[in-house]
């Protein structure tokens, strides 16, 4: 009569050791490997691909450690909703914490939806802003959008040369932007007078 029961707890006991081996543990992202996957937009991807399981130790290290590049990433999952219940209002919180400790990709970011009315009205003003401190700290995709506004008339004639020497100096690898930063700068050109423009090439704006 105990035969069976025993066979039974064997093989559960068996059946949990074979699904602890299948599992895997995925380690918390480093600083510098959240960086590269922020910049390269996989942040959110790799967040799912990891099964939602650093779901807790993301948010510590949001809300506890305050560390901005997790405060970026907290904030994205909560506003698209990834892994967590949405709630766009705390995710634009812990996008804004990030930019207030000066993480470029969330400074772009935020300038980027004040621009585009992304889960806020237009605000080109705020946009100019955020963008203008993102292009500051050599945030690529920051400096072209503002050329873009620039190009478009909006924006102070004053911002011009410090944003022509970012983009002249910018580097990349990859062609399309290189020939749309070009042209950028060729437009952004016709509005200044040519000694105004060769200083900003020289970093002397």
């Amino acid at each position: 009569m105990r035969i069976l029961p025993l066979i039974c707890f064997v093989t559960v006991i068996c059946s949990s050791i074979v699904n602890a081996e299948q599992l895997e543990v995925v380690q918390v992202y480093t600083d510098d490997q959240l960086l590269d996957l922020i910049k390269d937009n996989k942040h959110l991807g790799q967040v799912v691909l990891d099964e939602c399981q650093l779901v807790k130790d993301i948010e510590a290290r949001a809300i506890t450690s305050k560390k901005p590049a997790f405060q970026f990433l907290w904030g994205d999952m909560l506003a698209y909703g990834v892994c967590v219940k949405k709630d766009v209002l705390l995710g634009l919180h812990y996008m804004r914490e990030s930019a207030d400790q000066g993480l470029p990709e969330a400074l772009e970011q935020l300038g980027r939806y004040y621009h585009i009315g992304k889960f806020m009205q237009p605000d080109l003003r705020q946009a100019i802003i955020y963008l203008k401190e993102a292009a500051s700290l050599n945030n690529l995709k920051a400096q072209i959008r503002l050329a873009e506004i620039y190009n478009s008339g909006e924006g102070s004639p004053l911002d011009y040369p410090e944003l022509y020497a970012q983009l002249h100096h910018s580097v990349t690898d990859d062609k399309p932007t290189h020939k749309k930063i070009t042209q950028l700068l060729v437009k952004l050109a016709e509005k200044m007078p040519e000694r105004v423009v060769n200083a900003a090439k020289k970093g002397k704006f």
